[in-house]
């Protein structure tokens, strides 16, 4: 062999193996190109599944089993709330009347003590006068819860405040005068809770 054709034959070796790396490496930035680009097709796919109709009603149906939960625990909470207030309030009416009736107990207390230091001393004097006692004691106690008695002295017929039990003419008084009271009435707080029973003069 010549020394030209051994020239030769090394340049095409060379150009063979320049050719074989160029491919090789073109080969392999297409396939890196690829598998960069593999990852944004990937999120590219999620991104319609997430934007589909079945994955928005499936998130809407989320949302509202959510919605429902908490109306479910905040009625709950309302329910319970609602049955503490009416059991605190249905316990207040239950002993709403305590204090007045300890109150009423003290006079019965008084009224007892009386009559026994009555019957000791045989004294009737001592007796109405611990009854009156313990009568203004009432009274004062009534007073105090707001109770009040419903005038019928020189007062004229009032069907709001009074009960006419039977009519009389006299000729002194004018009409639609009270003649008489059968009963006192009485008001709590200003709301009439027993009318006064009287006779109403009639011309």
């Amino acid at each position: 062999m010549s020394e030209k054709d051994y020239e030769k034959e090394i340049a095409d070796e060379s150009t063979e193996n320049f050719q074989e790396e160029n491919e090789k490496e073109t080969n392999e930035n297409v396939n890196n190109s690829d598998e960069e680009k593999a990852p944004e097709n990937g999120d590219s796919d999620k991104k319609e599944e997430a934007d589909s109709p079945e994955m928005k009603i499936k998130k809407l149906e989320l949302e509202l089993q959510e919605w429902k939960n908490s109306y479910t625990r905040k009625l709950a909470e309302f329910q319970n709330f609602t049955k503490r207030k009416e059991a605190e309030v249905s316990e207040m009416k239950k002993y709403a009347s305590e204090n007045i009736i300890v109150k009423l107990l003290d006079n019965i207390d008084n009224l007892e003590r009386a009559m026994d230091a009555s019957k000791e001393s045989k004294n009737f004097d001592s007796l109405v006068e611990g009854v009156n006692m313990i009568l203004n004691n009432l009274k004062y106690l009534l007073k105090e819860e707001g109770v009040e008695e419903i005038e019928t002295e020189n007062k004229k017929f009032d069907p709001y405040e009074h009960q006419a039990m039977m009519t009389e003419q006299k000729e002194e008084l004018e009409n639609d005068d009270i003649v008489q009271v059968f009963q006192k009435g009485y008001k709590l707080k200003g709301k009439v809770i027993r009318p006064a029973m009287v006779t109403v003069n009639k011309k």
